[in-house]
């Protein structure tokens, strides 16, 4: 067994998580009268219903969690990117320059984003609700800048494509602050991220501004990058998650964490993240052997799905979107995988960048 706390498996495994709750909680918190999340935002009304539903449970209590906690597959994924540039760029002598370093990532990205966004916009164009998108806000789309512009909520179309802008961001701060400095740059930049939201806390529309962009994000993607450096410089930390049942416990306590922080107060909500994190490390450790290699697939197919269940999702949630929820979700998942599928074998025919 080894003594890392996560192999290049059980981080694919993640990814397979994480993005099974985004696809899912992007097609339920579109269904009528299901709880909503607070993922910009932290707003009491939500929570309550939130409250309501688990007190009064139904046959739509599991939509209603898809809906309300689907969203914090983002930062497992925020997690995994800060943790990977570290076993990336910081375990060789060489150092990467900061122009040979962002245009590798951004073609990394855009290559995903391209394939995506046309088709998205070529099935938008020739279906009920389609956006209008102003020239200036394509090139902020496709240049991965558009969370900074004024309501970013309202720009961002299709909404989960906010993640290309504010990963862009992320990766950039690491290769100029975070890039083989002394780990306390890390966790200044994680605790001045905070203050700056609690400062914001009552002001949703600058709350919103601020969780769109790499504010919001800190958090996760600075835990990636110092659990990374412990296993990078030997500490064994995978010695501590031995075991079924240290597991088993660690999932129960970050779960019921997570539930109650997300509830409580919009303080504690805030640092929500770290139990999504330490919940998905440790059911990857649980996940049977027999089921892994399903939770590889979806790892290995992520990106891909991430850009195609925004196009699946407008197909198939307007005539489920009062009844016949089940069957709705159930078609959306079939088709998003199987579309996924067939268009990572597009993109594959596209040429990696070179770093």
């Amino acid at each position: 067994m080894s003594d890392r706390l996560l192999t290049r498996q059980e981080c694919t495994a993640m990814k397979g998580i994480a993005i099974l709750g985004i696809m899912l909680h992007n097609y339920c918190h579109w269904l009528k009268d299901i709880a909503r999340e607070n993922e910009y935002t932290w707003l009491a009304w939500k929570t309550d219903r939130l409250w309501d539903v688990v007190q009064q449970p139904d046959s739509l209590l599991p939509i209603h969690l898809l809906s309300f906690f689907g969203h914090y597959g983002v930062p497992v994924f925020l997690f995994l990117s800060g943790f990977g540039m570290v076993m990336k760029y910081e375990g060789t002598k060489s150092d990467v320059g900061i122009w040979r370093f962002a245009r590798y990532n951004y073609l990394k990205l855009f290559r995903i984003l391209i394939v995506g966004f046309v088709l998205f916009t070529l099935l938008d164009a020739v279906t009920p609700g389609m956006h209008r998108y102003q020239a200036s806000e394509v090139v902020a789309m496709l240049g991965m800048y558009a969370n900074f512009l004024d309501h970013p909520s309202q720009v961002v179309w299709p909404g989960p494509y906010w993640y290309f802008s504010v990963t862009l961001q992320l990766y950039l701060l690491y290769r100029l602050l975070m890039y083989r400095r002394h780990w306390g740059v890390v966790a200044i930049l994680i605790a001045a991220c905070w203050l700056w939201q609690v400062f914001y806390l009552d002001d949703t529309e600058a709350l919103e501004r601020l969780r769109y962009n790499f504010i919001g994000s800190m958090l996760p993607f600075g835990m990636g990058v110092l659990l990374a450096r412990s296993e990078a410089s030997g500490v064994k930390s995978g010695e501590s998650w031995r075991g079924q049942t240290i597991a088993l416990l660690v999932l129960l306590l970050s779960a019921s964490i997570t539930f109650y922080f997300s509830l409580l107060s919009p303080n504690l909500w805030l640092w929500v993240p770290i139990f999504i994190i330490t919940g998905t490390i440790a059911l990857v450790k649980l996940i049977p052997k027999s089921v892994m290699p399903y939770v590889l697939w979806l790892g290995n197919i992520s990106a891909v799905i991430f850009v195609m269940h925004p196009l699946v999702r407008k197909i198939f949630v307007r005539p489920y979107i009062y009844e016949d929820m089940y069957a709705g979700l159930l078609l959306y998942t079939v088709a998003t995988l199987v579309v996924s599928w067939l268009v990572k074998k597009l993109i594959d025919q596209i040429p990696s960048p070179k770093l």
